[in-house]
């Protein structure tokens, strides 16, 4: 019986109905089940509406293809001023956060340290080119924190006071250097660099520039660099699907796996020699080496482990220190006022008759001022060097930071902030005549605003070495300008030639291009006081030959 107005529906009309609207449900569902995965692809490297704003991106790739082979923290320069102090880039299937401002950095890679301590899982770089095994690009996890804990253990500040003997002998034969060879001002500066921190590291010296591991490590770490900073490694990095591909089918993945195995061997040389010397007693003075032999046993690690661990500190000594160095040398030719004022300074403290020695620096704040802004004005590590990660979603300026993504801090950016820095492309130590924080203290001041400088880091990433640089570019700048004149060459009509500090070189660490300068002794005076002071450093400390320590310094211990 029907109600109303309905009318029964006979079977057949169903049946008919059924017929034709089964076929389409089937063939829409067959279509969505083809188009699916083609909207899923289509959506990498689409930034949600809820993450930081950032430049305009494309299918699969997002932002990838804006990003350029040369110069690029000029660029992220230029996205920080149009997307503000946090902003993010799709990079594939990756996202990357770039801090772009002293607050940022304070507020999450240092206040939210815990979930801000990962790095991004770099194919070419940490998987091929280092075994697992390199500790800059190590994931967060039970082995970095152990080797944190021990590094910084063993690079604390008391240990950064051990090694003064260390620091001035290796300044004592770089001023010689200079003096003697001025034109190959470089070559001994790299050399200073290196030799203090095989030293430090594994208690021996690199007495010349020719040393055949010194010149293996520059060979297997440049490679490095350019394989990691390849765009190759970026998109493996940021594509994972296309890890896939045969070594045949990319170099480049067959060239990181080879440069590994020669930066083991390397570092394998190193750490063994040291290892059976410091167990047999042969190699008592100070060296962190000393107190990672102690630490192995208990802390389950591998001599590969131990190798790259020292490795490490071995690559990242002799690099920051060496080009801060030479572009502290840069600076000199471009803002020649600055070593005038310096001058007047050394002289009215140290006077004529001595070089500057560790004790000096709180009385030379100018000079303080320019081991600063030489860490602020040409930073080695232009784009903070590598990217921390997040380990679950944050929020952060009404905007979500997702699990996952690499955290960026824009080190050059905020080193050119001119609210911060006004004038900033200007070299002025006399912008931290205020400053007596050293660089450590700055880093861990609760107001972002007195920090000097970002160029060791932030967080639990924070550089452990930067005790021992400081003192190390303290001694290097103070008894550089006490002791010489730098000048610009001249052309073939006359002209000077002015180093352009804009010139960098390329990858995750920075240095001016090559130039050249003229480096004179302020007068004879100081050229003997350099001569004797080397001369008799040799006599009192080195074997003849070797140039090895011979003198024990047993009396002073690392680490206690």
């Amino acid at each position: 019986m029907c109600v109303g107005d309905c009318t029964p529906v006979s079977s057949k009309v169903l049946e008919i109905i059924a017929s034709v609207m089964l076929p389409l449900f089937v063939s829409l569902a067959v279509v969505c089940l083809l188009l699916y995965p083609i909207w899923r692809i289509l959506q990498v490297g689409k930034r949600p509406a809820d993450f930081p704003p950032g430049p305009p991106t494309i299918p699969l790739l997002g932002n990838i293809h804006l990003i350029p082979r040369e110069n690029v923290h000029l660029q992220f320069q230029k996205w920080a001023q149009e997307f503000g102090p946090v902003y993010s880039l799709m990079l594939g299937s990756k996202t990357m956060v770039v801090l772009s401002s002293d607050q940022a950095v304070k507020d999450l890679l240092d206040k939210r340290s815990a979930i801000y301590s990962d790095r991004m899982d770099l194919y070419i770089g940490q998987t091929l080119a280092s075994g697992g095994l390199r500790i800059l690009m190590m994931r967060y996890g039970p082995t970095w924190r152990m080797i944190r804990k021990l590094v910084h253990n063993l690079l604390n500040i008391h240990a950064s006071k051990s090694f003064e003997p260390y620091q001035v002998l290796e300044n004592q034969q770089m001023m010689f250097d200079i003096l003697e060879e001025p034109t190959k001002f470089v070559e001994h500066v790299r050399r200073y660099a290196n030799s203090l921190t095989t030293a430090t590291t594994f208690g021996v010296r690199t007495p010349t520039y020719e040393d055949a591991h010194f010149q293996e490590l520059f060979k297997v770490f440049g490679e490095f660099v350019l394989l990691a900073q390849t765009g190759l490694a970026a998109v493996l990095d940021y594509m994972p699907a296309l890890r896939i591909i045969p070594s045949w089918a990319l170099p480049t993945k067959a060239q990181a796996i080879k440069n590994h195995v020669r930066e083991k061997s390397l570092y394998r040389y190193h750490w063994d020699a040291a290892k059976a010397a410091i167990l047999a007693g042969r190699r008592p003075n100070p060296c962190f080496s000393q107190g990672l032999v102690r630490e192995q046993v208990d802390n389950d690690i591998d001599d590969d482990l131990a190798s790259y661990i020292t490795g490490t500190l071995l690559e990242a000594g002799s690099d920051t220190t060496a080009n801060t160095l030479i572009g502290f040398l840069c600076a000199m030719l471009v803002f020649p006022e600055v070593a005038a004022k310096a001058h007047e300074e050394l002289d009215r403290v140290v006077g004529h008759d001595r070089m500057p020695v560790p004790q000096d620096e709180m009385n030379l704040q100018y000079i303080r001022g320019c081991v600063k802004e030489s860490l602020r004005w040409m930073p080695t590590t232009i784009l903070g060097a590598i990217p921390h990660a997040l380990t679950r979603d944050d929020f952060y300026m009404g905007f979500r930071l997702p699990k996952g993504a690499g955290v960026m801090n824009n080190v050059y950016t905020i080193h050119h902030d001119p609210r911060r820095y006004p004038n900033p492309d200007v070299f002025d130590p006399e912008r931290f005549k205020d400053d007596f924080l050293s660089t450590f203290d700055a880093a861990v001041h609760p107001d972002p605003a007195k920090r000097d400088h970002f160029t060791f880091g932030a967080g639990r990433r924070v550089c452990p070495g930067m005790h021992v640089a400081e003192r190390s570019l303290f001694l290097g700048i103070a008894r550089l300008l006490w002791a010489f004149d730098f000048r610009r060459p001249v052309d073939g009509d006359g002209n000077e030639i002015c180093p352009d500090p804009t010139k960098v070189t390329q990858g995750f660490v920075c240095a001016p291009l090559p130039f050249k300068a003229v480096i004179t002794p302020r007068d004879e005076k100081r050229a003997e006081i350099i001569r004797r002071d080397w001369e008799m450093a040799k006599k009192e400390n080195l074997e003849e030959g070797t140039m090895q320590w011979k003198t024990s310094l047993v009396d002073l211990k690392i680490g206690e």
